[in-house]
């Protein structure tokens, strides 16, 4: 009798593995992946699936149940460890091929045999080992083929084992333990947004609003369904966007008031929502509602990146013209539209910089070849004081991450060059030195109708005002028939001055049409009574301003009448 229950058994048993076996899918297979696929092939393998099978977008019979099907095969192969356990053993969790149950549970039974060596009845050898457990009276689970162990029994006795057993207890609860497939795709659809950052109100209000990026955030509770699938197309964006944008999560379970502040709370699905500078400077929560795929979604988080920069014409541009406190950097590319790269650094430094962008094509423009740039793409800086200094050219980036990263060093240090050359010029102002500075206040005094000649030198940075003023002071001791600034008497004939062009340009203009502009530093011979002039814009050293000064006052330079009488700002 006992060897006949026995046998039994193993046939049962056996016929139990194959079942199982013939149920449990390859998970590949679900997915239609090779097994030595990359992460990315079963990422976009999994998306292009779960758009296909979603409940919300397909309606046929059996959906549901793929869907289900596809978010546990990703679940464990987009997982390393699991994958790893799933293709040594054929199950996540490192179990080979079945879990040996949990006969703690209360009301559990469990029991073991192995081929060849079965306890306690006088078997021997025999290697492999396979376990089972049985729940409690009344234990409904199913197995991870998706049907239970007492379905076997049904099938084949007409019944389930309600009745008495060789092991003792009833069989009407038994089970193979695991989760079925059903139950990890409930478990997937109430996944939290685990890579995901969580923003709490405090996060949001300190790092998101107004901090100049962008932010691509999800809404979820943990009972919504397609939780995953979101989760993995966000991922996927904020990769595609590492630099310019940063993601977050909201769970409005725990942070149910700023869902509230902002309008956000979901009901039946997770809600994506953007915080925007497309519409101005200041920040606000744009809500997505297109498709949810990866290419959709970057392309409306793209149109949502700050836009702090202004498109320029090259050819009617002046840094020194244009109004701002700043210092002023100005992108040169080939693309139409300004690029990814610089609208997020606009956001980040809009409140330290003024930006522009143009589009290039040909380096051998005059107007690109007069910024002295050699090759695309390329920053130029302009400090607060008007000098221009090529930041970089041949910009070369490996990633939209790296380029921001290495923009914003670049960015940095130009901030720290334009700060010192302002500190360098508040001391000059304040020092009050031999060679003034020309102004509205003290331009009767320095050039008025009573000054013969009056020598100025222009200059449009701080280095080229050091320079004027080394040199201009030397010259004014030498034995010219001459006024200084700070002595002012009818005999002498000539007085020295300097002009800050980035601030006094329409003194140029009235001068002469092209305003000097091409020109960093330069000499002016300003004849206020006749209103004439004269100009070198040879190299500035003490050796030419001092035969230019000899020519001026023994009359070998031909003076010009000015467009109109220059005045001072």
């Amino acid at each position: 009798m006992i060897n006949r229950s026995l046998f039994s058994l193993i046939f049962v048993g056996f016929l139990f593995l194959s079942l199982i076996e013939s149920k449990n899918p390859d998970l590949y297979k679900v997915l239609g992946v090779d097994r030595n696929a990359s992460q990315r092939e079963i990422q976009k393998a999994f998306h292009k699936l779960s758009l296909q099978y979603h409940p919300d977008k397909n309606k046929n019979k059996g959906a549901q149940e793929k869907f289900a099907e596809i978010n546990n095969a990703y679940d464990i192969l987009s997982d390393e460890q699991k994958r790893k356990n799933y293709d040594l053993y054929g199950d996540e969790r490192a179990n080979p091929g079945f879990d040996g149950g949990n006969s703690g549970e209360q009301g559990g039974h469990g029991f073991s045999f192995r081929p060849g060596e079965w306890q306690n009845m006088g078997g021997q050898g025999g290697s492999k080992s396979f376990s089972f457990s049985f729940g409690g009276p009344g234990s409904g689970r199913q197995s991870s083929s998706g049907f239970g162990f007492n379905d076997i029994f049904s099938n084949l006795f007409g019944g389930g084992m309600g009745g008495g057993n060789p092991f003792g207890g009833g069989m009407g609860g038994s089970q193979f333990s695991g989760s079925s497939s059903s139950g990890r795709s409930q478990q997937g659809s109430k996944h939290s947004a685990k890579n995901i950052p969580s923003v709490n109100t405090q996060l949001y209000r300190k790092e998101i609003v107004d901090g100049g990026m962008t932010w691509l955030l999800l809404a979820y509770t943990s009972n919504l369904q397609g939780l995953q699938h979101y989760r993995s197309v966000i991922e996927e964006v904020a990769t595609s966007l590492q630099g310019a944008m940063k993601v977050g999560s909201i769970n409005c379970e725990s942070e149910a008031s700023l869902c509230k502040e902002l309008g956000v709370y979901p009901r039946r699905v997770p809600k994506i929502i953007v915080y925007s500078y497309a519409s101005g400077e200041k920040g606000s929560l744009v809500e997505y509602g297109g498709d949810l795929d990866v290419k959709s979604m970057k392309s409306f988080c793209q149109d949502n990146l700050p836009r702090f920069s202004k498109r320029i014409k090259l050819d009617n541009f002046n840094a020194a013209s244009e109004a701002g406190k700043f210092p002023k950097v100005l992108l040169l590319s080939t693309k139409k539209n300004t690029p990814v790269i610089w609208r997020a650094l606009s956001g980040l430094y809009r409140n330290r910089f003024t930006f522009y962008d143009v589009e290039v094509h040909d380096i051998s423009d005059p107007s690109v070849k007069n910024l002295g740039i050699n090759s695309l793409p390329a920053i130029i800086g302009f400090l607060s004081d008007g000098e221009k200094q090529v930041l970089k050219s041949g910009i070369s980036v490996k990633d939209l991450k790296s380029a921001i990263q290495e923009l914003s060093g670049l960015l940095d240090s130009f901030e720290k060059k334009n700060k010192k050359a302002a500190s360098t010029k508040n001391d000059h102002s304040e020092s009050g030195g031999n060679i003034p500075l020309l102004t509205a206040s003290n331009f009767d005094h320095i050039c008025g109708v009573k000054v013969p000649v009056c020598l100025i030198g222009v200059f449009k940075s701080s280095t080229a005002w050091d320079k004027l003023q080394k040199i201009f002071q030397s010259v004014s001791q030498k034995t010219y028939s001459r006024r200084q600034s700070s002595a002012f008497g009818s005999r002498d004939s000539l007085s020295y001055a300097l002009l800050d062009a980035t601030k006094q340009q329409s003194f140029l203009n009235a001068l002469d049409k092209s305003g000097f502009k091409s020109s960093d530093t330069f000499l002016v011979a300003y004849k206020p009574k006749r209103g004439t002039f004269a100009a070198s814009q040879d190299e500035i050293t003490e050796e030419a301003v001092e035969r230019f000064v000899s020519s001026v006052l023994n009359g070998d330079v031909q003076f010009s009448k000015t467009r109109q009488k220059p005045t001072l700002k």
